[in-house]
Formats: structure tokens, C-alpha cells, sequence
């Protein structure tokens, strides 16, 4: 019982470890560091720090939903921990004052949480498999009948669903994060340097492969995804975080970003899944 509860309070650690180490990192392209509030006008580092630790008691909830789940579907898996997740979001926004600093990552990190929790204490051996088995049909089951919403009552992740046909983190998600298990945790093993410089090259891994939403929303087109596609490939032509070269232009995107109002939250969050994930697996 004694090594449960050891197991359990380090999977909360790792979540929240991930959550802090990824507004840690510096220089991010229109996001919140320690230097900079990027394109974020209305928060800054304490935010974040107020905000995760807001989020301390939920990570601890899905460990134990997780854990101790016995149902046949995993599908109910996810129905269990969804309205644990809305009630977290309450939570967060009581602590930031009503900002959005993780609401993505509550979504993204707490499925993922609840995933290896699962596995941990059950038969399977990779919680990726397992979030596809929790998540099939979300993204169907979501936005089915959107197309009748009123406008005013979309979020913005159905608007661009409706406009572009982009799944968004749903459909990353469903297909059990590829983008992490398929780049990010791929990179982050080949990396070197400290974690700063490995970190980095691992958001712009995946900034380079994904569409990422909140880009397009700030943006309002999709013509900026082939545009920051271009700039991860210059990146790392300049040998990535872990050289002058590479460094500078970060910072020179970051100013870029902040003139442009643009932002990688979508980046952001599968980069927070990416450390939970490296730091279970031992790559951190």
C-alpha cells in the first residue's frame, strides 16, 4: 500500500512538474517565460505558478480514478474524469482571476494522467493506447450537430472545425497524441544539452509538425501554418537551442510573435504532455 501511494504521488509530481518546466522554458515564440509575457498581455509567470498549483488536487483525482477503475469500457474511463475536468477549470479560473492559462492542458494532460494511473495498476503497458481506447468517437461525439449552434455559443475550437475541418487536440488526442509519441518524446530521447536547450528544440519539433490552433485562431488563417513551418526548419538548420545561431533567432521570433499577437498554446500543450510523458519514461 505504501509503494501505491509512492507510485501515485509521483505520477501528480510529474504533472505538475510538466505543467511548471514547460512555462519555464525560454525564449518561446508568443508565450509566457520567466523574461517575457509573449503575446499575453493579461498574464505573466505567476499566473502559470498560480494557475498549476490551482490544478494540484485534480491531477491527484484522475491518479485515482485512474487507479482504481474496474469497468469493462474504457470509454467510461474518460466519461468519469470529464466532469472532474470541467470542475477543474473552475478552479483555475478562480485562481488566475478568470484567465485562461491551462484549460488545454487540463483537457490534454489530465486524459494522459489518467491513462498511466490505469496502467499502472492494470494489464496494459502503454497509456497511449489506453487514451485511444478512453477517447474513441470523442471527436464525432463533439461535433456532432455544431453546424446548429448558434455563433455566439461555439467555442473556438468548433469554429475551426466548422471553417478549416480542423480536429484540433480532440483528434490528437483520439489518435493517442501521435504527435507526441511520433516526434516530441522521439526528439527529447536524441537531445542534448540541459533541459532548457532540450525543451526547446522539442516545442519547435513540434510546432514544425502540427496545425497549431491557437496559431490559426490568432492569425485567422490557416496561410500562418506553412509560415511557421518554414521558421522551425530555419531553427534548426541553425542547429537548434543548443547554438548562438539558434538562440538568437528564437528570441527574434519570440519579438516577431509578441508584434504579431501570435501564439503556439496549441504547441504549448502537447509540449506539457511531452515532459509528463519523458519524465515517466525516465527521458528527463
Amino acid at each position: 500500500m505504501i509503494n501505491n501511494q509512492v507510485d501515485k504521488q509521483r505520477l501528480v509530481e510529474d504533472a505538475m512538474r510538466a505543467l511548471l518546466y514547460e512555462v519555464s522554458i525560454h525564449p518561446k515564440p508568443g508565450l509566457v517565460d520567466p523574461v517575457t509575457n509573449g503575446s499575453h498581455l493579461d498574464m505573466d509567470m505567476f499566473t502559470f505558478i498560480d494557475s498549476s498549483i490551482s490544478l494540484m488536487t485534480y491531477f491527484q483525482e484522475c491518479v485515482e480514478v485512474g487507479w482504481t477503475f474496474d469497468k469493462p469500457s474504457l470509454i467510461e474511463l474518460f466519461q468519469q474524469i470529464r466532469p472532474i475536468g470541467i470542475k477543474a477549470e473552475k478552479s483555475m479560473f478562480a485562481a488566475t482571476k478568470g484567465i485562461n492559462t491551462h484549460k488545454g492542458a487540463v483537457f490534454s494532460l489530465g486524459i494522459l494522467v489518467t491513462a498511466t494511473a490505469y496502467v499502472q495498476n492494470h494489464e496494459e503497458t502503454d497509456p497511449f493506447t489506453v487514451v485511444k481506447k478512453m477517447l474513441k468517437g470523442l471527436t464525432k461525439h463533439d461535433f456532432d450537430g455544431i453546424d446548429s449552434k448558434p455563433e455566439s455559443e461555439l467555442t473556438a475550437g468548433e469554429r475551426e472545425y466548422l471553417k478549416y475541418g480542423i480536429t484540433g487536440i480532440r483528434g490528437e488526442a483520439e489518435a493517442g497524441y501521435p504527435t507526441v509519441t511520433d516526434i516530441a518524446l522521439p526528439r527529447l530521447a536524441m537531445s542534448k544539452g540541459n533541459k532548457n536547450v532540450r525543451l526547446l528544440d522539442t516545442l519547435m519539433a513540434i510546432v514544425g509538425q502540427t496545425t497549431d490552433t491557437n496559431l490559426v485562431k490568432r492569425a485567422g488563417t490557416t496561410d500562418i501554418i506553412p509560415w511557421a513551418h518554414e521558421q522551425v526548419t530555419h531553427y534548426f538548420e541553425l542547429g537548434g537551442a543548443n547554438t548562438v545561431e539558434g538562440m538568437a533567432f528564437l528570441e527574434s521570433l519570440d519579438d516577431e510573435f509578441a508584434k504579431q499577437n501570435l501564439s503556439l498554446g496549441g504547441s504549448a500543450d502537447l509540449l506539457i504532455v511531452t515532459i509528463f510523458a519523458g519524465l515517466v519514461q525516465g527521458l528527463i
